[in-house]
């Protein structure tokens, strides 16, 4: 596997030295950019979209012609798996991501298939490949998936946006049942992430969107310890070059430590809370990706550098951060303040390192 030309990303995930604080965005090729809302309406609906290796392709690589950013992500969606295990997945107007078959008696979930990323998702790998060749080694490709509860959530639920009811019962009332799921979904999630890496994926980042729902106790059992099981499983090397993780639990501040413990390179930090704290409590055991409130980008030049300065001057000096946003951009963002944010990222971090 080639180097990139710029691997900043990669070494500062790994906590190697590097001149300025890397920067790259969640959900960076999104609706917040004229050009990604063309070739979704020239795909006609966002799971074509996802499912034609070319057009996510494009996309991927758009939001890397506008802001000069230090990482790519592949342009997917995290219910590609359930959706291959025949859930039925489709998106309603208005409503989100939906499920035709919601998992909620033991029959359904028993007969729950593990998918084979290269038949199952054979899509998927050929966009991973596809965009590696396009990006002609500027810049790292991320690959990534929903983490084995957030998976679970829309699994059983069986749409997004909900109250976690039906999860919720199922978590106390029949925890085996949810546990075979999750089971199932955490050897989906390992399968899919080493083949994403055998496709040309340089780094990979498991999104536990929903895991900041549970209780103290319920995270731990339900949502960490698969993630765990899941970066145990994963490939740490390929073609002899370095594979870093970073794992995201949006509301998981609590559990910061715990996370840092289960093996992964960095910790992905939502906007809550402060990342000065969070190094001192981690050390030197990962780094960290974060975390500026994405509301911020709806300010002016001038606030959104002062924001920048806060979170890099928290951090402090020396490498290990990655600048984020503390969950995906708005669809209302304008790009122009995407632009201001990364410039001011890159100018003001340089003092830092």
């Amino acid at each position: 596997m080639t180097i990139p030309k710029n691997d900043t990303f990669l070494r500062a995930l790994l906590k190697q030295p590097v001149e300025y604080t890397p920067v790259w965005l969640m959900r960076q090729a999104g609706r917040y950019l004229a050009e990604y809302n063309q070739t979704r309406a020239r795909a006609g609906d966002f799971l074509t979209l996802c499912k034609t290796p070319a057009l996510a392709t494009e996309v991927t690589l758009q939001p890397l012609e506008r802001f000069p950013l230090d990482a790519a992500i592949l342009f997917s969606d995290i219910l590609t798996i359930p959706d291959a295990m025949g859930l039925g997945l489709y998106f309603a107007q208005g409503e989100g991501p939906m499920f035709e078959k919601p998992l909620r008696n033991a029959v359904d979930i028993h007969a729950l298939r593990v998918p084979d990323p290269y038949n199952d998702l054979r899509y998927v790998m050929d966009a991973v490949s596809e965009i590696r060749k396009a990006l002609e080694n500027r810049v790292p490709l991320i690959g990534f998936s929903g983490s084995p509860f957030t998976l679970a959530c829309y699994m059983v639920e069986g749409r997004g946006g909900t109250d976690f009811r039906e999860i919720k019962t199922m978590l106390y009332k029949q925890p085996e049942l949810l546990h075979q799921i999750l089971n199932k979904n955490a050897q989906a999630v390992t399968a899919y992430l080493n083949a994403q890496i055998e496709s040309g994926a340089q780094a990979v980042m498991i999104f536990d969107t929903w895991g900041g729902a549970l209780s103290h106790a319920a995270y731990r059992e339900f949502s960490l310890h698969y993630m765990q099981q899941i970066v145990d499983g994963l490939k740490q090397e390929q073609d002899g070059v370095r594979i870093p993780s970073i794992v995201f639990t949006k509301g998981g501040g609590l559990w910061l430590e715990a996370i840092a413990d289960i093996g992964c390179n960095a910790v992905g930090l939502d906007w809550t809370i402060d990342i000065g704290d969070a190094r001192r409590r981690v050390g030197d055991k990962v780094a960290l990706q974060g975390n500026l409130d994405p509301s911020v980008l709806f300010s002016s030049p001038e606030v959104i550098a002062q924001e920048v300065e806060k979170i890099l001057t928290s951090f402090g000096s020396g490498s290990g951060h990655v600048f984020n946003l503390g969950h995906g951009i708005s669809q209302f963002t304008p790009p122009e303040n995407a632009a201001v944010l990364v410039e001011a990222v890159h100018s003001l971090s340089r003092k830092f390192h």
